[in-house]
């Protein structure tokens, strides 16, 4: 019998993650049985909740798609003493609390390199992924001000308690989020000197739907 697809995915996933069907379905949605659910046949066929495959793929960091194929982003690869590296594209941009610097658009200034096997452990694309400094203190003590950071731009889909880059307005801002359904986006700062927001109704929609990506990773520079 040939096997699914999406459940080979899935399964070379969990292993990757170390997580448990139980485990990852209870992270994307709220209860331990949904990919217990996807590997049940009914009347010899699968059958997907497409949202909670999506809520899946976020605590998986795979990526979710479907459409017409598509290429990936590709980033420039080199070895050193035997190992491979993907390099990461750096850019003249900064995120902050306030005033925020966003240069996207142009070429990337240099780049740094990644081990790819270190990348695939961590489920994240060179290629779709930027570097921007940290302007500010708003987000002491996970990232100071001058702080390099790395944001998967594949990464848009809001989990709670995760920081991310966002356009607000003219702004480039990073913040660690929380979303209650339906309701509202609550955008914190790490440091208890900067308030708490909350967006709800309209604002709360142009928050989602200007997501950059996730930080996945963070470099400070003790000198």
């Amino acid at each position: 019998m040939q096997m699914d697809p999406i459940l080979e995915t899935i399964d070379a996933a969990l292993k990757r993650k170390g997580l448990s069907d139980a485990a990852a379905s209870k992270l994307a949605v709220g209860h331990p049985s949904l990919i217990k659910n996807l590997r049940m046949e009914r009347k010899g066929e699968k059958r997907y909740n497409l949202p909670a495959l999506q809520r899946l793929s976020e605590v998986l960091d795979l990526e979710f798609y479907f459409g017409p194929p598509r290429s990936a982003g590709i980033a420039p690869s080199t070895t050193v003493a035997g190992e491979q590296f993907d390099t990461v594209a750096r850019y003249d941009a900064a995120g902050a609390a306030g005033n925020g610097r966003i240069n996207l658009d142009g070429p990337p200034i240099d780049h740094l390199a990644f081990s790819k096997r270190w990348l695939a452990q961590n489920g994240i694309s060179a290629g779709d992924s930027v570097l921007i400094n940290v302007s500010g203190d708003s987000m002491e003590p996970a990232f100071y001000d001058g702080d390099l950071v790395m944001i998967d731009r594949r990464k848009k889909i809001i989990r709670s308690g995760q920081i991310y880059a966002f356009h607000d307005g003219d702004e480039l801002r990073i913040k660690r989020m929380e979303v209650i359904p339906d309701t509202a986006i609550i955008l914190r700062s790490d440091n208890p000197k900067h308030s708490t927001e909350h967006r709800t109704g309209n604002a709360m929609n142009d928050i989602s739907q200007n997501i950059l990506g996730q930080v996945v990773w963070s470099g400070h520079t003790w000198i």
